[in-house]
Formats: structure tokens, sequence, C-alpha cells
């Protein structure tokens, strides 16, 4: 009877969806006039072949309007609108001073109503205009457009004899039409041979050294971009080959023959040709050919001021570098050379002088600097003059914050910190800061009192270079931005959780090969995390408790177990063990078989004891690790781009090593101690890869895959609670909440689940709606699970390819507003195939908005 009255509701939800479409679908042609026709589609054949490519398509003018999943959805807003509102309002609208005195004495309630009727239908039509999009009324105008278009852009391509038409194929449904244009491209032109003009002769011999790199062959189709892409290559050969004033428009070609009579010779010569130096600078222009310069000397002006005085400065030499300053040098020379990639007496490369531009930003102790050339009368020899106006010594910044999780109702968070620069005189930066919270906690039972408090603070300070006894200027040079930082910081919780204390340091490196590649090594990653309130974990972790609970309510009457429960409150109320006395009796006495249970009970108890240890227990690492990452975006417009990271970790190697030559204490469980806690052990890989897609009109497809697996060995059974994976959450399975996906078909069976292997990936279709604002529908599958430690629950272990049926899929649908500088962003997740059901009821079981999960985020999550 149920299951026939859901088949019932869940028809009737389709049949009330098509005639909603069906109803907004006859609004499509709503504006569309008897003779005009809506484009629909766009088709361009080339030699009868579809074309698909987006550059080519880009070039049609008249586009269809947009669509979300085939739907056009925001033509379909634009025609709600009402087209001419009461033409009344316009006084109401502009006249407010006559309109209100009109309204307070001359018009009745009824026109007073009216007035403001006509307010609301007028700003709700603006408002869907301004979302909306007008119909795409055929314009044969801009079709011609779009055919010349075309055609020019395969004249690029060397066919200059192309022919082109068009049609307009109406559609099987009226007033809606597609065009089809069609394009005969002929015989190509090839480039024949390729003569040289050029006026330098310094410049003719630094050509014909890298020749062979040209992008423009003979015996080649012409092809314009070639040409555009050599200009760029030789403007900055040239450029990096001593000629610093080299201007690309000093670059042209000349086709030697006339492309637009017919002939069947389709050969064709070209001429490179380098005009002289033009310089504007006089009254009069001069013309000069283009010269080869060195760097006669090289001046450094460290805390410059525009408007001080320079004949007054000071000056030191530091190899063949001259400094110069005011007062006292507040800077060691090295450290002002070492960003300095200009050496005297060496030929000019533009390519030394954006190394140094990056390299001195990348010091965060000047401001953007100032690089001057000034030639000689020959133009061979240059004047180097770098200009650095220093950053203000200290600078302090603070932070406010209102936070809320499941632990509090709501929080306050208070954060400040004081950067120093230049602490040592080598550009170093010192970062010192201090943070703290204070919240409401949100169940009186976790704790005696009603606050949670955090304190917390960190010190780090920075070298722009890699800070080790030996030089690694030859692996890591300094155009590679070097840094080395070194941080310690301490973190205070009180009822929050176990009342965590943590201690943590952290010696690492990073530098980047280019601008889109980026390496970082942690040589040093020591961690040490003590739990204060470790009576308080059945508080914490509810449901652990319940299911010990349940075991123990067989003995609730027993009165040789009464002490462990406390005494009922309320009549009808069922005993509870007391927390922590009672419930670790009855563990203890159940694993020494004092308290006879059955054996999937005891397995069960045995399972929550050593969850119970591990989560209590302290835990000290000694880490490194090392983090390889590249991103192909170009800018923050980009987006078609891609990027991937690969982590590597190690814990405990070192300290292993030592064993031999240090004798470690013992815990009765045989682990070796450092300060009377065992050291973790296990190694530790991760690779995230992201991937998006633009298809045209701002939408993207993005795509994210994740895997990572951490193994536990030698002094360990298992990976630190605050180094393991867990599922869920709004950057992660949207369908799911934080930790409360997994292990593996386990139904949420912790209040915090963990493991240490886990599977991602994400799918995410992103659209614009209107203005700032966007959407999205994705998809989120993935898990985690344990593998190769010392979890016995065959649910929650990975044991081959059968395990990929405990992947779990969440659909949604989101909404975003672009801020510009951040986007604010709320997804709707369901939960669509959940391993922790059975047969056919992991599919689509709860699929509703009630049971849905609507996660709050900043940024997009992948």
């Amino acid at each position: 009877m149920n299951g026939s009255f859901g088949v019932t509701c869940n028809w009737a939800k389709i049949g009330l969806l098509l005639l909603l479409l069906s109803i907004l679908g006859c609004n499509t042609l709503k504006k569309v006039g008897e003779d005009e026709l809506l484009l629909t589609k766009n088709t361009i054949l080339i030699n009868d072949e579809k074309v698909t490519d987006s550059e080519v398509k880009g070039l049609i003018s008249q586009k269809p309007n947009s669509s979300v999943l085939g739907y056009p959805l925001k033509l379909n807003l634009y025609n709600l609108a009402k087209e001419n509102p009461d033409s009344s309002f316009q006084d109401w609208l502009h006249k407010k001073e006559k309109r209100e005195k009109r309204l307070n004495n001359l018009l009745s309630q009824k026109q007073v109503n009216r007035l403001s009727e006509s307010f609301l239908i007028k700003g709700y039509s603006e408002f869907l205009k301004r979302i909306g999009e007008p119909p795409v009324i055929i314009d044969t105008s801009e079709t011609n457009k779009s055919l010349s278009k075309l055609k020019s852009y395969y004249n690029t391509k060397g066919y200059f004899n192309n022919t082109g038409a068009y049609e307009i194929v109406n559609g099987k449904r009226k007033k809606r039409a597609q065009i089809e244009y069609n394009i005969t491209l002929n015989s190509p032109y090839i480039v024949d041979t390729i003569q040289k003009n050029i006026t330098s002769p310094e410049l003719d011999s630094i050509y014909d050294q890298a020749n062979r790199q040209s992008f423009v062959k003979q015996g080649e189709q012409f092809d314009l971009e070639k040409f555009t892409m050599e200009r760029e290559r030789l403007t900055t050969l040239f450029r990096n080959s001593g000629v610093y004033n080299f201007q690309e428009s000093s670059i042209n070609y000349t086709i030697l023959r006339d492309t637009t009579i017919a002939s069947d010779d389709q050969l064709m010569d070209v001429q490179l040709n380098i005009k002289k130096f033009r310089s504007t600078n006089d009254s009069t222009d001069t013309n000069m050919p283009y010269k080869v310069a060195r760097h006669k000397q090289i001046n450094i002006y460290a805390d410059y001021d525009i408007n001080g005085a320079t004949d007054t400065l000071k000056s030191v030499q530091h190899e063949n570098y001259n400094i110069y300053y005011s007062g006292k040098l507040r800077y060691r020379p090295k450290a002002l050379t070492d960003a300095i990639f200009f050496e005297k007496d060496s030929i000019y490369r533009d390519l030394d002088r954006i190394r140094t531009y990056r390299q001195i930003t990348n010091l965060n102790t000047f401001k953007y600097p100032n690089i001057d050339f000034v030639p000689d009368s020959t133009q061979t020899k240059l004047e180097t003059n770098i200009y650095l106006a220093a950053k203000p010594k200290y600078s302090l910044n603070l932070n406010f914050d209102v936070t809320h999780s499941n632990i509090q109702q709501v929080g306050t968070a208070f954060s400040a910190s004081v950067i120093t620069r230049n602490v040592f005189g080598g550009a170093e930066t010192l970062n010192v800061s201090a943070r703290g919270s204070i919240g409401l906690l949100s169940d009186a039972s976790l704790s005696d009192e009603t606050f949670t408090s955090e304190l917390g603070g960190d010190i780090n300070i920075t070298f722009p270079r890699i800070w080790l006894p030996f030089s690694t200027e030859r692996i890591i040079p300094y155009y590679m931005l070097p840094q080395s930082r070194l941080s310690v910081g301490t973190n205070f919780q009180r009822n929050i959780g176990l009342d965590k204390q943590s201690l943590n340091s952290i010696l690492s490196y990073n530098w980047s090969p280019t601008t889109r590649l980026k390496n970082n090594i942690e040589l040093l990653n020591v961690e040490f995390v003590r739990n204060v309130n470790t009576n308080n974990f059945y508080n914490v972790y509810r449901n652990t408790f319940s299911n010990l609970d349940e075991i123990a309510d067989d003995f609730q009457d027993d009165p040789e177990y009464s002490s462990y429960f406390e005494p009922i409150q309320e009549e009808g109320e069922d005993p509870r063990l007391s927390i922590p006395t009672g419930a670790n009796n009855f563990v203890r006495n159940v694993l020494n078989d004092s308290i006879p249970v059955s054996p999937e009970d005891k397995e069960l108890v045995n399972s929550i004891e050593e969850r119970r240890i591990r989560l209590t227990e302290n835990n000290l690492i000694f880490a490194t690790n090392f983090t390889h990452t590249k991103n192909s975006k170009s800018g923050i417009n980009d987006l078609d781009f891609y990027q991937y990271r690969i982590k590597l970790e190690s814990a405990g190697g070192m300290l292993s090593l030592l064993t031999n030559v240090i004798p470690f204490n013992k815990n009765p469980n045989g682990q070796n101690l450092v300060f009377s806690v065992p050291y973790s052990q296990y190694v530790k890989t991760e690779f995230d890869y992201i991937r998006h897609w633009s298809i045209g009109g701002g939408q993207v497809i993005a795509f994210r895959s994740f895997s990572g697996l951490a193994i536990p060995y030698g002094n360990s059974d298992n990976v630190p609670f605050v180094r393991s994976y867990f599922a869920g959450g709004s950057n992660d399975n949207r369908a799911w909440n934080a930790y409360e996906l997994g292990p593996g078909s386990t139904d949420n069976i912790n209040d915090f689940n963990e493991a240490n292997l886990k599977l991602a990936m994400n799918l995410e279709y992103r659209f614009p709606i209107a203005g700032d604002v966007k959407g999205a529908l994705f998809a989120d599958a993935g898990n985690i699970w344990n593998v190769f430690d010392n979890e016995t629950n065959p649910e929650a272990v990975f044991s081959g390819f059968s395990s990929l049926g405990d992947i779990a899929l969440g659909t949604g649908l989101g909404l975003r507003y672009d801020f510009t500088y951040f986007v604010f962003r709320l997804d709707v997740g369901f939960k669509t195939y959940n391993p922790a059901k059975v047969g056919s009821n992991r599919w689509f079981d709860g699929y509703s908005f009630k049971q849905a999960v609507f996660n709050i985020g900043i940024n997009y999550p992948f």
C-alpha cells in the first residue's frame, strides 16, 4: 500500500513538472513577432564538414539565447516581464515631491493602491529584464557580419580564395529557425621562400643563430597566427640578447605576391622586415640601428625617497654593485645583491629584469621596485639604476569573526598579528600572532561549564633564501624565489572535545622553478597533541557511548552491576551507564570475561575500547614531507585550466633510525616512547587533480579527483586522528556532513568517522543566472576506508575492487554570489547512493529537501 502510494506521488510530481515546463515553453515565443524568427542554433560547415572548434564558433555575432541543460531560463525570465507598465507610474517615479502632495491631498485610497501596484509591477518588470535575456531574433545584417568574419578568419589560415554563404533553416516548431554557414576553402597558399631585410647587423647575426626555432617555415601553409608568434619570439630573443630597447612594432612581414589574383601556383614568398629603432623623445624623430648593450654599472638605491636628493647619499660597493643609502645602511649588502640578476659587463637580458622584479617583491620588504636603464651616447653601455622604497618596518593585522559549529551555538574569535620586516638585516620577516575565541556550548551535557574557549599563538620567521649549512644556489637559484620558514605555535582548547593542548614546530623550504610550478619541503614537522580531559570521551562521542550503553541494557536490572549505572531521575527512565566510571568499568569487565556477553557484543566492546584508547592517547608526530604543485591557470579570468598536487610524507622514520643508538623507553605494548609518548610512524601519499573546461557563456565544467593513503608501520598500528582522512562536508561529498560518511559501508557508527584511505571525485556544472548570481549542479562521489591498520570491522576495511561498491554518490544544486574578492556559496546535497543502506534502498533513499544537507561555504570547493 505504501509502495504504490509512493509511486503515485512520484508520477504526480513528474506530471506537475512536465506541465510547468510546457507552460514555460509556450512563454518562450511571447515576445517574438509574427514576421520574426527566434535563433535556436548556429551550424558551421567547412567543406561540408561540421566545425566544433570553439574559436571558430566564437566568430558568430548572433548566438542563441543561453540555456541551462537545454532550457532557456534567462529568456523565459525576460518574457515574464510586463511589456508596458502603467504610464502614470512615470510621474510617481520621477516627481517625488509632487507625487507626495497629490497622494496626501487629492487622491483617493483606491488611486494610491493603483499607483502602488503600478510601482510593484514596474519594479518587478525591470528586475526580470535585468536578470533575463531578450529573445535573439535572426538579423540578416548580423548574419552577413558573421559570414565576413568566418571568411576573414580562414584568410588568416592561408585560404585567400575561400567562398561562403549562409542559409536560414526553419525549425519544426513555429517562429524558430537555425542558421547554417557554409564555407568552401579551396587550395591554401604555401610559404615558399623567406627573405629578410634587417637594418641592424647585430640583430641580423642574432636572428641567424636562432633561425631554426622560427615558427614561420618554408613549405608550410600560411598561418597568420604563426607570424604573430614569430614576432613575439623575435622580440623576446632580441631583448634577451642585449637589445634592451627593442620594440615589437619594428617587425613586419611583406607578402611578395598578389593573392587576390587566381592562379594554379599557390606558392608565396614572404619578407621579414626589421626596421631601425624609432625614438620620439626629441622634437624630431630619430632613427638608429638597434645595438647590443651591456651593463656598465649597477646602482642600488636602498630606502629610496622620490622627493629626496641623491647627491648627498653615502655609498658602499659589494661585488661590483654600488649601493647608495642615507644615514645607516639597514640591509646586509648580500641580501640586496642576491635579489638582483644583472651583472656588471654582462649583456642585458629582459629575463633578468623580470626575475629581479619578482625576487625583490618576494622579499616582502620593499614596495614594487622601479628599474631604470640609462644608455650612453653609443647605445652600447647601460647605467642600471634600481630604486627600492621600503615598506613600513611594522604592520598590525586584526581580525574578528563570529562562528558556529556542532559544539558551539555561537562563538566569537579574535586574532591579531604583528609583522616585523628586515629583522636581522637580511630582509627576513617575523610574524607574531595570537588568537582567542569564546563560545556558548551547544550541549550542556558535554561539560559542567557553559562556555568554550580557545587560546593560541604562533611565531613565524621567513628567510628569503634556503637556510642550510651548505649552499644550494646551483640547484635552487634565487630566481626560483627560495624561502625558508621556521614556525613555532601552540594552542589550548577548553570544553571543546577532549580539551586538547598542542605544540607544533615546522622548518620548511619552498621555491618556484616557474610561475606555474611550486615545490615545498617540510624538513621537520613536529606536532605534539595532549588530550587533557580524557574522561569526557563518552560525552563527546555520543554514538560510541550509545552502542556501549545498548549492550549494557541487558545488565541494568542486575544488582551486582547497579554501581555502573546512574541513578534514575524520572519514573520510567532507563538506567544509563555513568560517565566515565561506569562505562570504563563495564568495558574492562566485559573484556576480562567478568561480564558474560555474546561474542559479537564482546567484539564490539573491544572495538569501542580500542577507539577510546586511540582517540584519548597523546600523539607525537615527527614528520617530513614534500609537496609538488602545478597550476596552468594564466590569470583570474582563465576558466580553462588544470591543476595537480602530489604530496609524500613520512613520519617517525628518523626516530626509528636512532633506536640502535638511543635506548628508548617502551610502554607495555612494546612501543618506543619519546617524552613518555609513543611516536607515530607511517608513510602517506596524496594526489589531487583539478580540471576546468570553459564551454562558453560563462559556463564551466569543473572536475576534481583525490586519492590519499596513509600506512602505519613500526611503532604504530594506526594513523593519528589529526593526520587521517574524513569524508563529507562543504568541500567534499556535500550530501553528507563532515565526518558523517563511512568508513566503507558502515552507517555513521561514530561521531567523527575517519580512516586512512580516501577516494573522491567531484563533477560540477557552473552557469550564470543573473549578474553576480551563479548556479551549479553537482555530483560528488567517494568514501573512506581502513587498510593496513588495526581495524577489524569488515564493513570498514578496503578489501579490493569489491569495496568500490561502497563509493557513495551525492548530487545536488547550489547558488553562488560573486563579491569579486570572494564567492559566497550555498549548496544543497541529496544522498543519491548510500552504501550504508541495503539493496535497492541504497538508491534515492530520503531524496527530499527535508533530509537534504545544506552547506554554506566561501569560494568554490575546487
